[in-house]
């Protein structure tokens, strides 16, 4: 098939939206602890409801998109992320935003399972690997943006001012006064509404799928089950999704609640800067990887990201502040490194494996959960210490791996020549 820029351009799009609706909960957790008068295991429970949604629906989502193809899969897959984000803006309360996490949830991991394939077409085989990098700093630039867009509404909706501009008055007859936060939620379901409308007339190309890339019988999987090097690495990417949501969730509640600090504005910023850097840390892990050991990367990469985890937990506020967002740029290369420690250390069944990692991510549901369980008996500051646990694990694979293929390295050409003799 001929490469096309406009569907390259759709798929960079659909990853943009996956990320607005994705990562947002970090910022309004104080936000849902207050207004709905919940504990931080209930509040935990939200985050459980999203990921425990795209970890399950991580390998039926392949099967989805091989019998019925890409488009409609992703029109339905939006659909349920509208309607999810819908439901809670009409009828904001704690156990409707259950379900609507859920719901959202389940389509972004349908919808993310659908693009990937979809961009190596559409954009050709030989520019695949730059293309998916450009997606993800893409995809990051929307956790970004999407803490700060809460922020702008949070700020202008909770003290309007007479010259405000059309969106803000329609938000504001449509948002409860005292629920200015939920007005992000109509963001989203116009957003989801929006790329439904463009997909809807959207020409899309026929995929053939690689062996990387189809999900696998269930002998596969059962192969694959019975290695232990498979359930090691499925720990790790439970571990590091784990680390990565455990921080993103309860960093601004912590820095409210030990420091004082206003979770609509300074939470909001050190959640929105720690996507920033989780983001910008995979071109500088790039060339890392260039010229060292994956394995040793991602070893000073986790005790770096324990430092800083260190210094936000138990310095003072604006240390706290500066080093969770930091946590991000350590753990920037932290998921690349494992995925293809992972994959290089089996020999078949890459497909398979795949969504078995895919699975792993049922660990941003269950460790920010175990966090606010331990923070309701213990304080929210040993709560996050659990996250030493998830982040010495992901540290642990940089020791015990052994990958039938390292990483290429740009070597000295003495040592080459050597090496060569």
């Amino acid at each position: 098939m001929a490469k096309s820029r406009y569907m390259v351009c759709l798929v960079f799009l659909t990853f943009f939206v996956i990320s607005l609706l994705t990562n947002i909960l970090g910022p309004i957790v104080p936000d849902i602890i207050g207004s709905f008068h919940v504990s931080l295991t209930a509040a935990g429970l939200l985050a459980f409801a999203f990921f425990i949604a795209y970890g399950v629906m991580s390998i039926p989502a392949g099967y989805l998109v091989e019998r019925f193809t890409e488009k409609p899969v992703m029109v339905l897959a939006l659909m349920a992320g509208m309607l999810g984000s819908l439901s809670f803006a009409l009828f904001p309360g704690y156990r409707v935003a259950i379900i609507s996490y859920f719901t959202i949830g389940a389509g972004m991991a349908v919808l993310q399972v659908a693009i990937n394939p979809l961009l190596r077409v559409a954009g050709g085989e030989e520019h695949y690997a730059f293309n998916s990098t450009l997606a993800q700093l893409i995809f990051g630039s929307a956790s970004f943006i999407s803490p700060r867009i809460y922020s702008y509404l949070v700020l202008n909706l909770k003290d309007p001012s007479p010259g405000q501009n059309f969106v803000l008055r329609i938000l504001r007859r449509l948002t409860p006064h005292e629920l200015p936060w939920a007005s992000i939620y109509w963001i989203f379901a116009l957003s989801a509404l929006a790329m439904v409308g463009i997909l809807f007339f959207s020409r899309f190309p026929k995929v053939q799928y690689t062996a990387e890339e189809r999900v696998g019988s269930l002998q596969m999987f059962q192969t694959l089950a019975r290695q232990r090097v498979v359930w090691l690495y499925f720990a790790a990417m439970f571990a590091y999704v784990g680390c990565e949501q455990g921080t993103a969730d309860w960093m601004s509640s912590f820095l409210r609640q030990y420091h004082g600090l206003d979770p609509h504005t300074a939470g909001a910023s050190a959640v929105s800067w720690f996507w920033g850097l989780l983001t910008g840390g995979c071109l500088v892990g790039m060339l890392l990887l260039k010229v060292f050991d994956s394995r040793k990367v991602l070893v000073v990469a986790s005790v770096g990201a324990l430092i800083c985890l260190s210094a936000a937990l138990f310095g003072p506020a604006r240390v706290s502040a500066l080093a969770f967002p930091a946590v991000g740029l350590f753990a920037s290369v932290m998921w690349p490194i494992v995925v293809s420690l992972a994959l290089n250390s089996v020999t078949e069944f890459h497909g398979s494996f795949s969504g078995i990692l895919g699975t792993g991510i049922i660990g941003g549901a269950i460790v920010p959960l175990i966090i606010g369980r331990i923070g309701d008996y213990a304080g929210l500051r040993t709560g996050m210490a659990f996250l030493y646990l998830t982040f010495s694990f992901v540290l642990s694979v940089g020791i015990w791996a052994r990958p039938v293929i390292s990483n290429a390295t740009i070597r000295p050409k003495k040592e080459s020549a050597a090496s060569l003799a």
